[in-house]
Protein backbone atom coordinates (compact mmCIF):
# COMPACT_ATOMS: atom_id res chain seq x y z
CA UNK A 1 0.00 0.00 0.00
CA UNK A 2 1.95 3.49 -0.97
CA UNK A 3 1.32 6.58 0.99
CA UNK A 4 1.71 10.32 -0.11
CA UNK A 5 5.85 11.27 0.63
CA UNK A 6 6.36 12.82 4.20
CA UNK A 7 6.95 16.56 2.75
CA UNK A 8 3.39 16.39 0.40
CA UNK A 9 1.82 15.40 4.05
CA UNK A 10 3.64 18.15 5.46
CA UNK A 11 2.64 20.83 3.12
CA UNK A 12 -0.94 19.82 2.76
CA UNK A 13 -1.36 19.59 6.45
CA UNK A 14 -0.13 23.34 6.70
CA UNK A 15 -2.09 24.61 3.57
CA UNK A 16 -5.45 23.19 5.27
CA UNK A 17 -4.42 25.38 8.91
CA UNK A 18 -3.80 28.51 6.94
CA UNK A 19 -6.76 28.42 5.45
CA UNK A 20 -8.66 27.33 8.01
CA UNK A 21 -6.94 30.10 10.28
CA UNK A 22 -7.95 33.23 7.28
CA UNK A 23 -10.96 31.94 7.77
CA UNK A 24 -11.86 31.87 11.47
CA UNK A 25 -10.52 36.03 10.38
CA UNK A 26 -12.90 36.04 8.05
CA UNK A 27 -15.90 35.42 10.27
CA UNK A 28 -14.65 37.48 13.19
CA UNK A 29 -14.31 40.29 10.66
CA UNK A 30 -18.49 39.58 9.81
CA UNK A 31 -19.60 38.91 13.13
CA UNK A 32 -18.59 42.37 14.04
CA UNK A 33 -19.93 44.21 11.27
CA UNK A 34 -23.32 42.22 11.17
CA UNK A 35 -23.67 42.91 14.52
CA UNK A 36 -23.02 46.39 14.90
CA UNK A 37 -25.39 47.00 11.64
CA UNK A 38 -28.19 44.75 14.33
CA UNK A 39 -27.83 47.38 16.78
CA UNK A 40 -28.18 50.72 14.80
CA UNK A 41 -31.05 48.98 12.39
CA UNK A 42 -32.79 46.40 14.61
CA UNK A 43 -33.49 44.70 11.74
CA UNK A 44 -34.38 41.38 12.68
CA UNK A 45 -32.68 40.07 9.15
CA UNK A 46 -29.56 41.82 9.72
CA UNK A 47 -29.89 40.06 13.22
CA UNK A 48 -30.20 36.41 11.71
CA UNK A 49 -27.28 37.23 9.81
CA UNK A 50 -25.64 38.31 12.24
CA UNK A 51 -26.16 35.30 14.66
CA UNK A 52 -25.79 33.11 11.52
CA UNK A 53 -21.88 34.52 10.93
CA UNK A 54 -21.69 33.78 14.99
CA UNK A 55 -22.25 30.52 14.25
CA UNK A 56 -20.20 30.33 11.36
CA UNK A 57 -17.06 31.82 13.53
CA UNK A 58 -17.42 29.06 16.19
CA UNK A 59 -17.84 26.45 13.20
CA UNK A 60 -14.80 27.85 11.79
CA UNK A 61 -12.95 27.98 14.88
CA UNK A 62 -14.03 23.72 15.25
CA UNK A 63 -12.50 23.31 11.93
CA UNK A 64 -8.94 24.64 12.32
CA UNK A 65 -8.88 22.72 15.35
CA UNK A 66 -10.14 19.77 13.77
CA UNK A 67 -8.21 20.00 10.77
CA UNK A 68 -5.18 20.63 13.48
CA UNK A 69 -6.08 16.76 14.92
CA UNK A 70 -7.59 14.93 11.84
CA UNK A 71 -3.85 15.29 9.82
CA UNK A 72 -1.87 13.73 12.92
CA UNK A 73 -0.94 9.66 12.13
CA UNK A 74 -2.28 6.97 12.99
CA UNK A 75 -1.23 5.74 16.43
CA UNK A 76 -1.52 2.20 18.92
CA UNK A 77 -5.07 3.95 20.28
CA UNK A 78 -5.75 5.36 16.73
CA UNK A 79 -5.14 2.90 14.37
CA UNK A 80 -7.14 4.13 11.40
CA UNK A 81 -6.42 7.99 11.87
CA UNK A 82 -7.72 11.07 13.11
CA UNK A 83 -9.83 11.89 10.18
CA UNK A 84 -13.23 10.89 11.78
CA UNK A 85 -12.44 14.23 13.57
CA UNK A 86 -13.06 16.20 10.44
CA UNK A 87 -16.38 14.58 9.89
CA UNK A 88 -17.24 14.96 13.64
CA UNK A 89 -16.97 18.93 13.49
CA UNK A 90 -18.97 19.15 10.53
CA UNK A 91 -21.54 17.35 12.25
CA UNK A 92 -21.23 19.76 15.24
CA UNK A 93 -21.58 22.53 12.27
CA UNK A 94 -24.52 20.94 11.11
CA UNK A 95 -26.38 21.27 14.90
CA UNK A 96 -25.32 24.84 15.23
CA UNK A 97 -26.72 25.70 11.64
CA UNK A 98 -29.85 24.28 12.86
CA UNK A 99 -30.44 25.76 16.10
CA UNK A 100 -29.70 28.82 14.17
CA UNK A 101 -32.42 28.58 11.76
CA UNK A 102 -35.06 27.55 13.94
CA UNK A 103 -34.66 30.92 17.07
CA UNK A 104 -34.50 33.07 13.25
CA UNK A 105 -37.69 31.67 12.31
CA UNK A 106 -39.41 32.06 16.00
CA UNK A 107 -38.51 35.86 15.96
CA UNK A 108 -39.40 36.19 12.33
CA UNK A 109 -43.20 34.80 13.06
CA UNK A 110 -42.93 36.51 16.25
CA UNK A 111 -42.57 39.64 14.25
CA UNK A 112 -45.22 39.32 11.86
CA UNK A 113 -47.84 38.63 13.91
CA UNK A 114 -47.15 39.13 17.35
CA UNK A 115 -44.97 42.40 18.07
CA UNK A 116 -44.35 45.39 16.13
CA UNK A 117 -40.63 46.11 16.22
CA UNK A 118 -39.49 49.12 14.35
CA UNK A 119 -36.00 49.43 12.03
CA UNK A 120 -33.96 52.01 11.19
CA UNK A 121 -32.74 51.35 7.19
CA UNK A 122 -30.01 53.16 5.53
CA UNK A 123 -28.10 53.24 2.58
CA UNK A 124 -24.61 53.04 4.62
CA UNK A 125 -26.47 49.47 6.25
CA UNK A 126 -27.01 48.40 2.84
CA UNK A 127 -23.28 49.04 1.84
CA UNK A 128 -21.69 47.24 4.40
CA UNK A 129 -23.88 44.53 3.66
CA UNK A 130 -23.01 44.96 0.22
CA UNK A 131 -19.34 44.95 1.56
CA UNK A 132 -20.01 41.72 3.56
CA UNK A 133 -20.88 39.39 0.21
CA UNK A 134 -17.94 40.43 -1.22
CA UNK A 135 -15.58 39.07 2.27
CA UNK A 136 -18.28 35.83 1.95
CA UNK A 137 -17.65 34.94 -1.99
CA UNK A 138 -13.28 35.56 -1.50
CA UNK A 139 -13.77 33.25 1.34
CA UNK A 140 -15.80 30.76 -0.20
CA UNK A 141 -14.12 30.55 -3.28
CA UNK A 142 -10.85 30.21 -1.06
CA UNK A 143 -11.52 27.40 1.15
CA UNK A 144 -13.68 25.36 -1.75
CA UNK A 145 -9.94 25.59 -3.66
CA UNK A 146 -8.16 23.92 -0.66
CA UNK A 147 -10.96 21.31 0.21
CA UNK A 148 -10.83 20.07 -3.24
CA UNK A 149 -7.58 19.87 -3.90
CA UNK A 150 -6.94 18.00 -0.61
CA UNK A 151 -10.97 16.85 0.37
CA UNK A 152 -11.14 18.18 3.30
CA UNK A 153 -15.22 17.64 4.47
CA UNK A 154 -14.41 20.04 7.27
CA UNK A 155 -12.92 22.61 4.70
CA UNK A 156 -15.92 22.05 2.39
CA UNK A 157 -18.19 22.60 5.33
CA UNK A 158 -16.82 26.40 5.78
CA UNK A 159 -16.58 26.63 2.06
CA UNK A 160 -20.42 26.28 2.32
CA UNK A 161 -21.09 28.24 5.35
CA UNK A 162 -19.70 31.57 3.55
CA UNK A 163 -21.41 30.63 -0.28
CA UNK A 164 -24.82 30.51 1.64
CA UNK A 165 -24.15 33.81 3.90
CA UNK A 166 -23.53 35.35 1.07
CA UNK A 167 -26.73 34.08 -0.63
CA UNK A 168 -28.21 35.23 2.79
CA UNK A 169 -26.95 38.28 2.94
CA UNK A 170 -27.87 38.92 0.08
CA UNK A 171 -31.75 38.14 0.64
CA UNK A 172 -31.54 40.40 3.78
CA UNK A 173 -30.19 43.25 2.08
CA UNK A 174 -32.91 43.10 -0.42
CA UNK A 175 -35.54 43.21 2.29
CA UNK A 176 -33.85 46.17 4.25
CA UNK A 177 -33.52 47.87 1.12
CA UNK A 178 -37.46 46.80 0.53
CA UNK A 179 -37.87 48.77 3.92
CA UNK A 180 -35.87 51.74 3.31
CA UNK A 181 -38.09 52.26 0.27
CA UNK A 182 -41.29 51.95 2.26
CA UNK A 183 -40.38 54.52 4.48
CA UNK A 184 -39.60 57.01 1.61
CA UNK A 185 -42.66 56.25 -0.32
CA UNK A 186 -45.24 55.62 2.51
CA UNK A 187 -45.82 52.29 2.38
CA UNK A 188 -45.41 51.17 6.07
CA UNK A 189 -46.58 47.59 5.01
CA UNK A 190 -43.38 46.92 3.22
CA UNK A 191 -41.54 46.71 6.78
CA UNK A 192 -42.65 43.21 6.59
CA UNK A 193 -40.06 42.67 4.15
CA UNK A 194 -37.55 42.15 6.59
CA UNK A 195 -38.72 39.18 8.84
CA UNK A 196 -40.22 37.36 5.42
CA UNK A 197 -35.91 37.79 4.61
CA UNK A 198 -35.08 36.48 7.51
CA UNK A 199 -37.11 33.43 7.09
CA UNK A 200 -35.58 33.09 3.52
CA UNK A 201 -32.33 33.24 5.52
CA UNK A 202 -33.54 30.29 8.26
CA UNK A 203 -34.63 28.46 5.40
CA UNK A 204 -31.46 28.60 3.18
CA UNK A 205 -29.57 27.44 6.57
CA UNK A 206 -32.04 24.51 6.93
CA UNK A 207 -31.27 23.37 3.31
CA UNK A 208 -27.53 23.98 3.81
CA UNK A 209 -27.24 22.06 7.50
CA UNK A 210 -29.71 19.21 5.66
CA UNK A 211 -26.86 18.67 3.06
CA UNK A 212 -23.88 18.97 5.15
CA UNK A 213 -25.58 16.99 7.66
CA UNK A 214 -26.40 14.01 5.29
CA UNK A 215 -23.29 13.79 4.36
CA UNK A 216 -21.35 14.07 7.44
CA UNK A 217 -23.88 11.43 9.13
CA UNK A 218 -23.04 8.85 6.36
CA UNK A 219 -19.19 9.51 7.02
CA UNK A 220 -19.64 8.54 10.62
CA UNK A 221 -21.95 5.64 10.08
CA UNK A 222 -19.61 4.18 7.24
CA UNK A 223 -21.90 4.82 4.45
CA UNK A 224 -20.17 4.01 1.34
CA UNK A 225 -20.03 7.12 -1.32
CA UNK A 226 -22.42 6.27 -3.48
CA UNK A 227 -21.48 4.35 -6.79
CA UNK A 228 -17.74 3.46 -5.83
CA UNK A 229 -18.21 0.55 -4.41
CA UNK A 230 -19.81 -0.43 -8.28
CA UNK A 231 -16.46 1.34 -9.76
CA UNK A 232 -13.94 -0.62 -7.20
CA UNK A 233 -15.37 -3.73 -8.21
CA UNK A 234 -15.30 -3.25 -12.02
CA UNK A 235 -12.35 -1.59 -12.20
CA UNK A 236 -11.02 -4.55 -10.20
CA UNK A 237 -12.12 -7.16 -12.37
CA UNK A 238 -11.04 -6.10 -15.22
CA UNK A 239 -7.23 -6.67 -13.96
CA UNK A 240 -5.08 -9.95 -15.28
CA UNK A 241 -5.13 -12.69 -12.69
CA UNK A 242 -8.53 -12.03 -10.71
CA UNK A 243 -11.02 -14.22 -11.68
CA UNK A 244 -14.10 -12.69 -9.51
CA UNK A 245 -14.48 -9.77 -7.05
CA UNK A 246 -16.27 -11.45 -4.23
CA UNK A 247 -16.74 -8.64 -1.66
CA UNK A 248 -16.03 -4.32 -1.91
CA UNK A 249 -16.07 -2.59 1.60
CA UNK A 250 -15.50 1.24 1.81
CA UNK A 251 -15.81 3.41 4.41
CA UNK A 252 -14.48 7.10 5.06
CA UNK A 253 -12.60 9.11 7.66
CA UNK A 254 -11.42 12.70 6.83
CA UNK A 255 -10.28 12.77 3.19
CA UNK A 256 -9.29 9.25 3.33
CA UNK A 257 -10.45 6.06 2.53
CA UNK A 258 -10.65 2.52 3.94
CA UNK A 259 -10.96 -0.01 1.15
CA UNK A 260 -11.42 -3.55 1.70
CA UNK A 261 -11.42 -5.58 -1.45
CA UNK A 262 -12.13 -9.52 -1.73
CA UNK A 263 -11.15 -11.25 -5.28
CA UNK A 264 -10.85 -14.81 -6.53
CA UNK A 265 -7.16 -15.84 -8.08
CA UNK A 266 -6.55 -19.08 -9.32
CA UNK A 267 -5.81 -22.11 -6.85
CA UNK A 268 -2.50 -22.92 -9.02
CA UNK A 269 -1.37 -19.80 -8.97
CA UNK A 270 2.44 -19.12 -7.06
CA UNK A 271 2.50 -17.09 -4.00
CA UNK A 272 4.80 -14.15 -5.98
CA UNK A 273 1.62 -14.41 -8.37
CA UNK A 274 -0.64 -14.03 -6.10
CA UNK A 275 1.31 -10.97 -4.34
CA UNK A 276 1.41 -9.20 -7.55
CA UNK A 277 -1.95 -9.82 -7.96
CA UNK A 278 -2.54 -8.27 -5.21
CA UNK A 279 -0.34 -4.85 -5.17
CA UNK A 280 -2.17 -4.22 -8.97
CA UNK A 281 -5.54 -4.33 -6.93
CA UNK A 282 -4.23 -1.32 -4.36
CA UNK A 283 -2.77 0.45 -7.32
CA UNK A 284 -6.26 0.61 -8.84
CA UNK A 285 -7.95 1.19 -6.18
CA UNK A 286 -5.50 3.94 -5.38
CA UNK A 287 -6.01 5.55 -8.72
CA UNK A 288 -9.74 6.01 -8.04
CA UNK A 289 -9.84 7.34 -4.77
CA UNK A 290 -7.05 8.09 -2.06
CA UNK A 291 -7.51 4.89 0.07
CA UNK A 292 -5.70 2.42 2.35
CA UNK A 293 -6.50 -0.94 0.62
CA UNK A 294 -6.66 -4.22 2.29
CA UNK A 295 -7.06 -7.36 -0.27
CA UNK A 296 -8.36 -10.42 0.72
CA UNK A 297 -7.46 -13.17 -1.66
CA UNK A 298 -9.49 -16.54 -2.16
CA UNK A 299 -8.04 -19.57 -4.03
CA UNK A 300 -10.45 -21.07 -6.69
CA UNK A 301 -10.26 -22.99 -9.64
CA UNK A 302 -10.57 -21.40 -12.84
CA UNK A 303 -13.32 -22.03 -15.20
CA UNK A 304 -13.06 -25.24 -17.35
CA UNK A 305 -9.75 -25.89 -15.22
CA UNK A 306 -7.79 -28.71 -17.07
CA UNK A 307 -7.07 -32.27 -15.03
CA UNK A 308 -3.17 -31.53 -14.70
CA UNK A 309 -4.14 -28.17 -13.16
CA UNK A 310 -6.47 -29.51 -10.53
CA UNK A 311 -3.64 -32.37 -9.43
CA UNK A 312 -1.08 -29.24 -9.16
CA UNK A 313 -3.93 -27.49 -6.75
CA UNK A 314 -4.05 -30.39 -4.96
CA UNK A 315 -0.78 -31.18 -4.43
CA UNK A 316 -0.49 -27.56 -3.19
CA UNK A 317 -3.09 -27.07 -0.87
CA UNK A 318 -0.53 -29.71 1.08
CA UNK A 319 2.82 -27.68 0.42
CA UNK A 320 3.93 -30.93 -2.01
CA UNK A 321 5.93 -30.17 -5.26
CA UNK A 322 5.47 -31.92 -7.96
CA UNK A 323 6.69 -32.81 -11.63
CA UNK A 324 6.70 -35.40 -14.82
CA UNK A 325 3.05 -35.09 -14.17
CA UNK A 326 1.07 -37.29 -16.75
CA UNK A 327 -2.38 -39.14 -17.86
CA UNK A 328 -2.90 -42.65 -19.28
CA UNK A 329 -6.49 -43.75 -20.23
CA UNK A 330 -6.87 -47.37 -20.08
CA UNK A 331 -10.27 -49.41 -20.60
CA UNK A 332 -12.29 -46.54 -19.82
CA UNK A 333 -10.05 -45.73 -16.62
CA UNK A 334 -8.07 -42.55 -15.27
CA UNK A 335 -4.20 -43.31 -14.33
CA UNK A 336 -2.30 -40.62 -13.40
CA UNK A 337 2.08 -41.01 -12.78
CA UNK A 338 3.77 -38.11 -10.92
CA UNK A 339 7.10 -36.93 -9.35
CA UNK A 340 6.73 -36.12 -5.77
CA UNK A 341 9.68 -34.09 -4.06
CA UNK A 342 10.33 -34.70 -0.72
CA UNK A 343 12.96 -33.67 2.46
CA UNK A 344 15.51 -35.44 1.41
CA UNK A 345 16.10 -36.26 5.56
CA UNK A 346 12.73 -37.72 5.57
CA UNK A 347 12.85 -41.42 5.96
CA UNK A 348 11.03 -43.80 3.56
CA UNK A 349 7.91 -44.44 5.96
CA UNK A 350 7.59 -40.25 6.50
CA UNK A 351 7.63 -40.13 2.58
CA UNK A 352 5.71 -42.59 1.83
CA UNK A 353 3.03 -41.18 3.80
CA UNK A 354 2.73 -38.15 2.41
CA UNK A 355 2.99 -39.55 -1.25
CA UNK A 356 -0.17 -41.69 0.46
CA UNK A 357 -2.03 -38.65 1.87
CA UNK A 358 -1.80 -37.21 -1.91
CA UNK A 359 -2.97 -40.37 -3.73
CA UNK A 360 -6.22 -40.47 -1.35
CA UNK A 361 -6.87 -36.51 -1.92
CA UNK A 362 -6.52 -37.07 -5.86
CA UNK A 363 -8.89 -40.41 -5.57
CA UNK A 364 -11.42 -38.31 -3.68
CA UNK A 365 -11.42 -35.37 -5.73
CA UNK A 366 -10.99 -36.52 -9.51
CA UNK A 367 -14.26 -38.21 -10.82
CA UNK A 368 -13.00 -41.72 -12.78
CA UNK A 369 -9.20 -41.77 -11.78
CA UNK A 370 -8.47 -45.24 -11.15
CA UNK A 371 -5.44 -45.63 -9.72
CA UNK A 372 -2.14 -43.25 -9.50
CA UNK A 373 1.50 -44.04 -9.38
CA UNK A 374 3.97 -41.67 -7.56
CA UNK A 375 7.92 -41.63 -7.67
CA UNK A 376 9.30 -39.93 -4.62
CA UNK A 377 12.69 -38.47 -4.89
CA UNK A 378 14.55 -35.93 -2.61
CA UNK A 379 13.77 -31.96 -2.96
CA UNK A 380 16.41 -30.67 -3.94
CA UNK A 381 18.36 -28.51 -1.00
CA UNK A 382 21.82 -29.90 -0.53
CA UNK A 383 24.77 -27.52 -2.67
CA UNK A 384 27.29 -30.45 -3.92
CA UNK A 385 30.90 -29.65 -4.60
CA UNK A 386 32.18 -30.32 -8.50
CA UNK A 387 35.00 -30.95 -10.61
CA UNK A 388 34.89 -29.96 -14.55
CA UNK A 389 35.70 -32.69 -16.75
CA UNK A 390 36.52 -30.67 -19.83
CA UNK A 391 38.07 -33.26 -21.87
CA UNK A 392 34.57 -35.71 -21.90
CA UNK A 393 32.87 -31.96 -21.56
CA UNK A 394 34.61 -31.38 -25.45
CA UNK A 395 33.92 -35.24 -26.34
CA UNK A 396 30.04 -35.09 -25.53
CA UNK A 397 29.74 -32.01 -27.50
CA UNK A 398 31.43 -33.63 -31.00
CA UNK A 399 29.13 -36.12 -30.29
CA UNK A 400 25.64 -34.62 -30.18
CA UNK A 401 26.73 -32.52 -33.44
CA UNK A 402 27.25 -35.63 -34.99
CA UNK A 403 23.95 -36.93 -34.40
CA UNK A 404 22.60 -33.80 -36.98
CA UNK A 405 22.16 -35.95 -39.58
CA UNK A 406 19.96 -38.44 -37.51
CA UNK A 407 18.11 -35.62 -36.01
CA UNK A 408 17.06 -32.81 -38.93
CA UNK A 409 15.70 -30.62 -36.19
CA UNK A 410 18.90 -30.12 -33.98
CA UNK A 411 20.85 -27.20 -35.64
CA UNK A 412 24.08 -28.16 -33.06
CA UNK A 413 25.29 -28.37 -29.55
CA UNK A 414 26.94 -25.75 -27.60
CA UNK A 415 27.94 -24.08 -23.49
CA UNK A 416 28.48 -28.16 -22.44
CA UNK A 417 29.33 -28.72 -19.18
CA UNK A 418 30.21 -31.97 -17.66
CA UNK A 419 31.36 -32.25 -13.79
CA UNK A 420 31.73 -34.71 -11.43
CA UNK A 421 29.83 -34.35 -7.97
CA UNK A 422 29.71 -36.76 -5.12
CA UNK A 423 31.20 -39.77 -7.13
CA UNK A 424 28.22 -39.02 -10.55
CA UNK A 425 29.15 -37.52 -13.98
CA UNK A 426 26.60 -34.81 -14.53
CA UNK A 427 25.89 -33.69 -18.42
CA UNK A 428 24.32 -30.23 -18.85
CA UNK A 429 24.07 -28.46 -22.38
CA UNK A 430 22.17 -25.60 -25.08
CA UNK A 431 20.93 -27.28 -27.64
CA UNK A 432 19.80 -25.10 -31.17
CA UNK A 433 16.62 -26.43 -32.45
CA UNK A 434 13.65 -25.58 -35.52
CA UNK A 435 11.59 -22.81 -33.86
CA UNK A 436 8.28 -23.82 -34.85
CA UNK A 437 8.39 -27.26 -33.40
CA UNK A 438 5.61 -28.05 -30.99
CA UNK A 439 6.92 -28.10 -27.55
CA UNK A 440 5.56 -31.47 -27.33
CA UNK A 441 7.64 -32.49 -29.84
CA UNK A 442 11.09 -31.04 -28.47
CA UNK A 443 10.68 -32.82 -25.27
CA UNK A 444 10.72 -35.79 -26.86
CA UNK A 445 13.84 -35.13 -29.40
CA UNK A 446 15.54 -34.09 -25.98
CA UNK A 447 14.88 -37.26 -23.67
CA UNK A 448 16.15 -39.22 -26.86
CA UNK A 449 18.99 -36.71 -27.36
CA UNK A 450 19.97 -37.79 -23.63
CA UNK A 451 19.38 -41.24 -24.25
CA UNK A 452 21.63 -41.62 -27.08
CA UNK A 453 24.60 -39.48 -24.65
CA UNK A 454 24.08 -41.83 -22.15
CA UNK A 455 24.43 -44.84 -23.71
CA UNK A 456 27.60 -43.29 -25.83
CA UNK A 457 28.93 -43.01 -22.01
CA UNK A 458 27.93 -44.86 -19.54
CA UNK A 459 29.93 -43.05 -16.96
CA UNK A 460 27.23 -40.72 -17.45
CA UNK A 461 24.77 -39.97 -14.57
CA UNK A 462 22.21 -37.52 -15.75
CA UNK A 463 22.29 -34.76 -19.04
CA UNK A 464 20.27 -31.87 -18.85
CA UNK A 465 19.87 -30.59 -22.14
CA UNK A 466 18.14 -26.61 -22.38
CA UNK A 467 16.35 -26.29 -26.20
CA UNK A 468 16.31 -22.90 -27.37
CA UNK A 469 15.33 -21.60 -30.97
CA UNK A 470 18.10 -20.17 -33.52
CA UNK A 471 17.59 -16.55 -32.46
CA UNK A 472 18.43 -16.72 -28.93
CA UNK A 473 21.67 -19.21 -29.40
Amino acid sequence: MSAPPPHLVAEAAREKKLAALASVASALLLVTLKVFLAVVTGSLGILSEALHSSLDLITTVITYLSVRVSDKPADSSHTYGHGKVENFAAFVETGLLLLASLYVIWEAFRRLFFADVHIEPSLVAIGILGLTIVVDVVRARALGRVARKHQSEALEADALHFSTDAWSTAVVMFGIAVVWIGERWGAPWLRYADPIAALAVAGVIIWVASQLGRRTLDALLDAAPAGLQERIAEEVGRLEGVLDVARVRVRRAGNRHFVDVTISVARTDPFERVHAVSDAVEKRVESIVPADVMVHMEPRARAGENLFDMVRAVALRRGLAIHELSAHQLDGRLFLELHLEVDEALSLREAHRRASELEDDLLRDTPGLGGVNIHIEPLGTHIAPAAEMKDLARDVRDYVNALRADYPELLNCHEVRVRRSEGKVIVSCHCGLDGALPITAVHDLTAALEDRVKLRFPQIWSVTIHPEPPEEM
